[in-house]
């Protein structure tokens, strides 16, 4: 009986979530003002070269940021990705690329290499730019004209998630759609409790005091995920912050085969749930949540018919406010599925994974 209800209470509290930071979610605003505060790009670039020319040309085209700068770090990449980039670079003096040191032990990669850009910077505010991540004109801006209206220490702007085989259709939106769904957006931008953390470090913005004060990354050596760690740290120390919809200012396609989108969950997602017992904890509830529903329908109950119309519906408007696929809400319960294999695997798979050619 207990179960019978959860199925239904579950989805129905999960699209009722949605449904109002449908309403509520933080977006950049269009305008014309400029900004005058200085403002460094930093960008780690470990075995980049295919995505060298399309994440210069992004950041080339950036506009009404009147002192700003990008700083590029190739993280000994064993590709051609700084000659490539040097040769790009050359006729634009705001572009500054820089060589990574060896990675030092204790470190992770990503933390390292941001580490070592932080130190390169002196700017008043610092955006964290991944690789992959393609800009309009005005999205830095835009993005930086939201963080002083709200007068918030950083902000977190998450980019539309591009899909386009079948494994990215099936979990990319689950992205968006796992705090669109669970937390209330307004009430974790004036908290400082870190489990009400969410961030992407595919377009991350901080106040350069606030980064300063946790001594960077050096604290976050080891984190995985190092965004969602990153804003952690920000929040025990004070700091306020939240996530914004960035869907009409960027897009970033983080994986273009399940190969890549399997590894590449498999070396995060076990540190995403604190532990395994975390991990049991979330997978039960998406199970009750997001399978169950649909195989109590199939059964001819219409109970189970209510828990898949609501889980659907919050898929939906979760698609619907980050200009994802909205018919592809209809495998959520597909969807949830692979993800729940994903989580079993990265535990399977911990330290097992290789990712840019380091174990991770």
């Amino acid at each position: 009986m207990i179960l019978a209800i959860a199925q239904l209470l579950l989805p129905l509290l999960m699209a009722t979530t949605v449904l109002c930071n449908l309403f509520l979610l933080r977006r950049p605003k269009q305008t014309q003002l400029p900004i005058t505060a200085s403002v460094d790009v930093l960008i780690p670039l470990r075995n980049e070269a295919h995505n060298i020319p399309a994440l210069i040309s992004t950041l080339s085209g950036q506009a009404r940021i009147e002192q700003l700068n990008f700083h590029l770090l190739d993280d000994n990449s064993s590709d051609n990705t700084y000659a490539l980039a040097h040769s790009l670079l050359q006729s634009d003096s705001r572009f500054h690329l820089h060589t990574g040191k060896p990675l030092e032990q204790g470190w992770l990669g990503k933390p390292f290499a941001m580490q070592q850009l932080i130190q390169k910077s002196t700017a008043d505010l610092l955006i964290f730019i991944d690789a992959d991540v393609r800009l309009e004109p005005n999205a830095l801006a835009d993005s930086l004209d939201l963080l002083d209206r709200l007068k918030l220490d950083f902000i977190s702007i998450y980019p539309r998630q591009v899909a386009y085989t079948w494994s990215e259709r099936l979990i990319q939106p689950l992205l968006q759609w796992s705090w669109m769904s669970t937390l209330f957006l307004r009430k974790a931008e004036r908290s400082s409790n870190p489990a009400l953390a969410v961030a992407n470090g595919q377009f991350f913005i901080t106040r350069s005091a606030a980064i300063t004060s946790i001594d960077g990354f050096a604290g976050l050596a080891q984190a995985v995920l190092d965004d969602i760690y990153l804003a952690r740290a920000l929040l025990r120390k004070g700091f306020h912050g939240c996530v914004a919809d960035g869907s009409r200012l960027a897009s970033c396609r983080m994986y273009e085969s399940w190969p890549q989108l399997r590894d590449g969950y498999s070396k995060s997602l076990r540190v995403a749930f604190g532990n395994r017992v975390g991990s049991a904890v979330v997978m039960g509830i998406l199970l009750v949540s997001s399978v169950f529903p649909l195989a109590l329908a199939v059964t001819g109950n219409w109970w189970g018919w209510i828990g898949y119309i609501l889980i659907v519906k919050s898929r939906a408007l979760s698609a619907f406010a980050t200009r994802a696929r909205i018919r592809d809400s209809l495998l959520h319960p597909l969807s949830v599925l692979l993800l729940i294999y994903l989580i079993a695997r990265s535990w399977n798979k911990r330290g097992k994974v290789l990712w840019k050619g380091r174990p991770v």
